[in-house]
């Protein structure tokens, strides 16, 4: 079976920075859940962060890619540089999703773990700039495509090609 990653907090978790879901009502994800294909993972507690949490915002609006480079960091509105729980958080998720066998996800966009598309910009002000979180650009970089919950039609069609793929190899 093709499974999905997906962030925690679309599935109800209550894992976010200030102790909330970001619940999805949408009907793909309510499908591939009875399915059995998705596999729930926040990558900022594995990561080792609390819930609540204070915010965090990767510095510059630079992007995940940036991050894993070693040339930005991602800090709180306090100044607390909490970059290392990101990154262990994203590479746990890059081993649990190579543990399933994944080959797609889909993330919380605007986080900057998860975010595949829009960050914050670093400001703690509420801005957005084009950047990926950290953990969609770590699985990204492996092969694993990344869908934010706002294009869970890409994401059906991606999961169309997978399954039928599959099936002519296994013919």
């Amino acid at each position: 079976m093709e499974r999905i990653l997906v962030s925690a907090c679309l599935l109800g978790s209550r894992v976010r920075f200030d102790g909330g879901a970001k619940t999805s009502d949408d009907e793909l994800l309510a499908v591939w859940r009875a399915e059995g294909r998705l596999v729930p993972f926040c990558p900022e507690v594995e990561g080792g962060l609390p819930v609540p949490r204070p915010p965090a915002e990767i510095e510059g609006g630079v992007g995940g890619a940036a991050v894993l480079a070693g040339s930005a960091r991602i800090l709180t509105p306090g100044g607390d540089d909490v970059t290392n729980a990101f990154l262990s958080g994203a590479q746990q998720a890059l081993a649990v999703a190579l543990s399933f066998g994944v080959r797609m996800a889909i993330l919380k966009e605007g986080s900057p773990s998860c975010g595949p598309l829009r960050i914050h910009d670093g400001t703690f002000r509420g801005r957005v700039t084009p950047g990926q979180g950290v953990t969609a650009a770590l699985l990204e970089l492996n092969g694993i495509r990344v869908f934010g919950e706002d294009r869970l039609p890409d994401a059906a069609l991606h999961l169309a090609d997978l399954l039928r793929e599959t099936a002519d190899r296994e013919r």
